[in-house]
C-alpha cells in the first residue's frame, strides 16, 4: 500500500469514528520492516489480562518531538488493559541528564504539564539539559521548587529508574527513537502515524494468542 493511500485510509477511518482494528485486514505487516520480533522475551511489569506498551524516546530526538502529539492522543484512547509507559533511552552517558529530567518530573507529579514543555524547550527554545544545573534552572522557571527538584534528581529512586530504563532498552534491542515495545515480544520502529497502526495490529495479535 502506498503511503498516500494508507494515510487516506487512516484519515477516513478517523473521520468515520472507526476503531484502528478496522484497518488490520488492509495492513500487511512486514516482519523486519514494520516491526521486529525480539530474539528473546523482554520483562514486562503488568498483571494478567494486561498488555504493556513502552515508548522509547529522548527529549533530544526531533522525531520523538514530532511523534509526541500522535502518541499522546493514542494513549488517551486505550482501554485500561493496555498499560502504556514512556522510557527515556540512554544510548550513552550524555543521555543520562535527559533521563533524569523525565524521572524527576515524574516523581514530582509534573509530567502532565511539563513533559511537552521539555520537548518544546529543547527543539524550539534551544535549551540544553546537559546536567543538573541547566535542568534545575529551567524547571524553576516553570514554577518547580528548585531545591526539591535537585533532591529528587539525585535520589536513589530516580537513579534506579534510569538503570531500569537502560535494561529495558537493551532487552528490547532498541537502536533508534521513537520506538514502541509491545508486550515484551515486539519492537516497532518509528514510522510516523503508521507506527501506531502497526502497534494496534500487534496488540490485536497478542490478544488473540
Amino acid at each position: 500500500m502506498q503511503r498516500r493511500e494508507f494515510h487516506h485510509l487512516l484519515l477516513t477511518s478517523a473521520a468515520l469514528g472507526l476503531a484502528p482494528l478496522s484497518l488490520h485486514a488492509q495492513l500487511a505487516l512486514r516482519e523486519g520492516a514494520d516491526y521486529r520480533r525480539l530474539s528473546k522475551p523482554a520483562p514486562v511489569d503488568t498483571g494478567p489480562g494486561q498488555i504493556e506498551v513502552l515508548e522509547f524516546f529522548s527529549y533530544s530526538c526531533i522525531h520523538c518531538y514530532r511523534f509526541e502529539p500522535l502518541m499522546t492522543a493514542w494513549m488517551r484512547k486505550q482501554p485500561k488493559e493496555i498499560v502504556v509507559r514512556r522510557i527515556p533511552v540512554g544510548f550513552s552517558p550524555a543521555f543520562e541528564p535527559l533521563q533524569r529530567l523525565y524521572y524527576t518530573l515524574e516523581a514530582m507529579g509534573r509530567l502532565a504539564d511539563l513533559h511537552e514543555r521539555a520537548f518544546k524547550a529543547m527543539h524550539e527554545e534551544r535549551e540544553r539539559f546537559n546536567g543538573l544545573e541547566a535542568a534545575a534552572a529551567w524547571a524553576a522557571k516553570q514554577g518547580v521548587d528548585r531545591a526539591a527538584f535537585t533532591q529528587t534528581w539525585q535520589s536513589f529512586g530516580v537513579s534506579g529508574k534510569v538503570k531500569r530504563a537502560i535494561q529495558l532498552q537493551d532487552a528490547y534491542e532498541v537502536d533508534a527513537t521513537p520506538s514502541l515495545g509491545i508486550a515484551g515480544r515486539f519492537l516497532v520502529p518509528g514510522q510516523a502515524e503508521r507506527t501506531l497502526v502497526v502497534a494496534d495490529a500487534l496488540i490485536a495479535r497478542v490478544r488473540q494468542a
